[in-house]
C-alpha cells in the first residue's frame, strides 16, 4: 500500500490556483468562505448534500454511561451533537473500491484571452522553525 500523506488547504489552495490561473489569495478566501458556510449550516442543524460527493448532517448523541479503561470507574457521557457524513456514489466509486481507477487528468480551463504569465515566487528563508 502506498504510503499514507496528509493534504493541507494550503496544498489545495496551489493546486486549485494553479488549475485556474487565479491567485492564490482569491482561491483561498473562496475556500475559507466554503468551508465557513458548511460550519454555519451545520452549527444551524442543516442538512448538507452535494450530489455525488456526499452528505454532511448533524445528528443528536444520546446521553450515556461508560466505564474509564484505566479505574474501571462507571463515568456519565452527556449527549452532544455530532456531524456525520454519508459517502456519495462518485467518492465511494473513486476511494473505496478495491482497485480504484487512476486519476483522472487534470482539466485546464479554456481562456479567451491569453493571461500574463505568473511571475516567479521569491525564495524561502531558511530557517528551522515550522511557522
Amino acid at each position: 500500500m502506498a504510503e499514507l500523506r496528509t493534504t493541507t488547504k494550503k496544498e489545495l489552495v496551489n493546486r486549485i490556483s494553479d488549475r485556474t490561473g487565479q491567485t492564490k489569495v482569491v482561491v483561498k478566501e473562496i475556500l475559507q468562505c466554503f468551508l465557513d458556510e458548511i460550519i454555519d449550516e451545520l452549527a444551524l442543524g442543516n442538512r448538507l448534500e452535494f450530489r455525488e460527493f456526499g452528505v454532511f448532517e448533524v445528528r443528536e448523541r444520546a446521553a450515556r454511561r461508560a466505564q474509564n479503561p484505566r479505574t474501571l470507574e462507571k463515568v456519565s457521557v452527556p449527549a452532544k451533537r455530532v456531524v456525520k457524513f454519508k459517502v456519495g456514489r462518485m467518492m465511494r466509486q473513486r476511494v473505496c473500491e478495491d482497485d480504484p481507477p487512476p486519476r483522472p487528468p487534470e482539466r485546464v480551463p479554456q481562456v479567451s484571452a491569453q493571461a500574463p504569465p505568473k511571475p516567479a515566487p521569491p525564495p524561502k528563508p531558511t530557517r528551522n522553525s515550522p511557522f
